[in-house]
């Protein structure tokens, strides 16, 4: 019994010496030996090198994160909000509205048109003018059809703004009726909080200022009639009564997220669809000439774009942190304009 004994606590300690000790130390000690970048996470810094320092690290190239501002380019749709702890995706099913939804929302602001009069031109202020008629259907009120079709949407537009929230919770100290109504409709909510009177709340404002979508800020409250809030949120309707219209199709990863929600790739495609949207916030930034601007960038995609296994499998795909990393390098080195509008410098 004694040696049984023994001979298993002989096995165990090995164990845990091989498995727990030399094992990580040797793959860690390679590791920082042959790929000290890699493995330190692939921090990438401002000018898109490789660096160790995460005090300098502007993110990682596996990693997707967004990026503030037209001039960048955007990476897929996350439904982590990108975040690396909580990797996930949304599991919406084909035939789920909340994913034809989000992906509408996506859609309203960049969409174009693919033929006709219009062709190449964005769908957007179209679908402002059709807001503003506040008819959809043949029915007046199309906020407050909106809220009570994407009611899960409306009670996202409350809880996810501060302002909006308060704005709300006003709302509900000014109209006693509606929320003694509401309370009546649902006896078993406990606890009322503003997000459940979305719904009452849309219908209210549609029916008080027809044709315009509420904004709220810290200094005032308005009623708008252009906006990209609008383009996204009722771009599903306006198609809904527009079903011939012919549109650009767009790249699947331009508005579907990955699995994981995190991936740092985009393709190609999807970098030369964002590619007019970037171009004209570069123009606007510096004074470099718009055609150089475009080459200057697509010079840069054409660079970095690499298809997996080297070209054997996929699509070309591009990092979306080095390219816009890359970006500002490029803009320097482009020639600029003439103060006097002539030609370049």
């Amino acid at each position: 019994m004694n040696a049984n004994i023994r001979a298993n606590l002989w096995l165990l300690g090995i164990t845990v010496v091989l498995c727990c000790i030399l094992y990580p130390l040797i793959l860690w000690t390679i590791g920082q030996l042959v790929f000290p970048d890699k493995a330190s996470g692939s921090l990438l810094d401002e000018s898109g090198r490789p660096t160790r320092e995460v005090e300098k690290a502007r993110g990682s190239r596996l990693i997707a994160q967004p990026f503030n501002g037209s001039e960048y380019f955007q990476p897929r749709p996350s439904a982590a909000s990108y975040k690396a702890d909580a990797s996930a995706a949304s599991n919406y099913g084909a035939n789920n509205p909340k994913l034809r939804y989000r992906v509408a929302q996506t859609l309203g602001p960049i969409v174009k048109y693919r033929s006709g009069s219009k062709k190449g031109q964005l769908a957007g202020p179209d679908i402002e003018k059709w807001f503003q008629q506040d008819h959809f259907k043949g029915e007046p009120h199309i906020v407050a059809q909106w809220a009570k079709q994407y009611s899960s949407s409306a009670q996202e537009w409350v809880k996810t703004d501060l302002l909006n929230t308060k704005h709300v919770g006003d709302w509900m100290k000014a109209h006693p009726e509606e929320v003694k109504e509401w309370k009546k409709d649902n006896p078993d909510a406990s606890e009322s909080k503003p997000e459940d009177f979305a719904v009452p709340f849309f219908v209210s404002f549609s029916q008080t200022f027809p044709g315009t979508w509420p904004k709220v800020s810290e200094k005032r409250f308005e009623q708008v009639t252009e906006d990209t809030n609008i383009q996204a949120n009722f771009f599903d309707m306006w198609l809904q009564e527009h079903p011939d219209v012919e549109l650009v199709e767009v790249p699947a990863d331009l508005v579907m997220a990955s699995g994981s929600g995190l991936d740092p790739h985009i393709t190609l495609k999807n970098a030369q669809y964002q590619l007019d949207r970037v171009v004209d916030a570069w123009a606007e930034k510096t004074n470099a000439d718009k055609a150089e601007i475009r080459k200057g960038i697509e010079e840069l995609l054409n660079q970095k774009a690499e298809a997996p296994f080297g070209g054997l499998a996929g699509v070309k795909l591009i990092n979306v942190l080095e390219v816009n990393l890359a970006l500002p390098d490029v803009m320097k080195k482009l020639p600029r304009r003439v103060a006097g509008g002539g030609g370049p410098a």
